[in-house]
């Protein structure tokens, strides 16, 4: 844990990066399910492809730019592989509701920032697998219950994508109900449900729950027997998250147990967060661009070629490969990035419901 006199850190960092990392084997697909996968790709390849519902239909480079490979990947697990149809169906829908919610207009850093002045939500550091931390504490909720408070939520996840590195495809939730806290309104966290579940699936590799209360707990055990035993076995209540072996802790906040003095201060890390993104982004279009700019690209090989963009920069610090034990980094290291196991997005849901508390 970070002593008193350790320097105080006020801004995110950058996502870690491992040289010559070989790509994830989920990227190799059976027979069975490359034939799936190309049906879906097929079906959002077609220049004659409208999305339902919705004026101006063809898909516009923004749309194009999430449609990746990992992304149809994704909602193929989602479907559980039982049908191109059934994929196409979740994808086709979560098109629909990017515009209709916002995604490209509304929900900009902006629009969000008045929710935000707490840190009640806020990114730092990476686990042992690369993802990126998103933390959350509820008793630092500064507004009344609203759709902005959802669109917050929304922001927060889109950026936690940008950061993730290649291979990365989930992030760590720690939900902290350190503190009084109260409970969101049961239509607050259908909606919240319902975001998560049918517009990210497959985005929640582990969540971490601390100082857990009496009426949260009782809570947790109504919603369980809903969550299937995959998503229910990424949750850990009141865990030690670098004696087991989570994080390491020049990449864990203090009040987790890491060497990190992390402090909040808005206006030093909200301008930091939001420029790292959105050059981040950019980089990766700019390599997305230079690949293609079609549907179904593999953000494997988009975000490889970012950061080797940056590194030319020099603006990228290269970490240890995965081959090395946690014991053997040096303290100034980021955490390692290993292989990453594509999860489900059901526990997101619950955690998500603490956001807004």
């Amino acid at each position: 844990m970070a002593g008193a006199d350790a320097e105080v850190i006020y801004e995110a960092p950058p996502p870690p990066r491992i040289p010559e990392k070989q790509p994830p084997p989920e990227l190799t697909l059976t027979p069975d399910h490359q034939k799936l996968f190309d049906e879906v790709l097929a079906h959002f390849a077609n220049e004659a492809f409208l999305i339902p519902g919705t004026e101006d239909g063809a898909l516009r480079e923004e749309e194009k730019f999430w449609l990746s490979y990992e992304c149809i990947l994704r909602y193929l697990r989602a479907t559980k592989w039982t049908g191109a149809s059934a994929a196409i169906k979740r994808i086709e829908e979560t098109l629909v509701w990017r515009r209709e919610y916002g995604l490209y207009d509304l929900i900009t850093a902006e629009h969000v920032e008045p929710e935000a002045l707490t840190g009640k939500q806020f990114t730092f550091g990476y686990d042992v697998d690369g993802r990126p931390a998103c933390y959350m504490r509820p008793s630092r909720q500064n507004t009344d219950e609203s759709p902005r408070q959802l669109h917050l939520l929304v922001w927060i996840l889109e950026r936690h994508i940008e950061l993730m590195g290649p291979g990365v495809e989930t992030l760590a939730l720690m939900v902290d109900f350190a503190d009084r806290t109260k409970s969101p309104s049961l239509a607050q966290s259908r909606a919240t449900l319902n975001i998560l579940q049918n517009h990210y699936p497959e985005r929640l590799g582990r969540a971490l729950i601390a100082h857990l209360p009496f009426f949260i707990n009782a809570f947790f055990k109504m919603v369980m027997p809903f969550v299937d035993p995959v998503s229910r076995a990424k949750m850990r209540f009141n865990p030690a998250p670098v004696k087991e072996g989570l994080f390491v802790p020049e990449q864990l906040v203090s009040e987790w147990g890491g060497d990190c003095r992390f402090e909040y201060e808005h206006e030093r890390y909200w301008p930091a967060l939001v420029r790292m993104c959105t050059e981040r982004k950019e980089q990766m279009k700019t390599a997305w661009r230079e690949q293609g700019a079609k549907v179904g690209l593999r953000e494997w090989d988009v975000k490889c070629a970012a950061e080797k963009a940056e590194n030319v920069a020099g603006n990228l610090p290269v970490v240890a490969s995965s081959e090395d034990s946690v014991e053997e980094k040096a303290p100034e290291r980021l955490a390692v990035i290993e292989e990453v196991q594509e999860k489900e997005v059901m526990d997101g849901a619950q955690k998500a419901i603490e956001v807004i508390a």
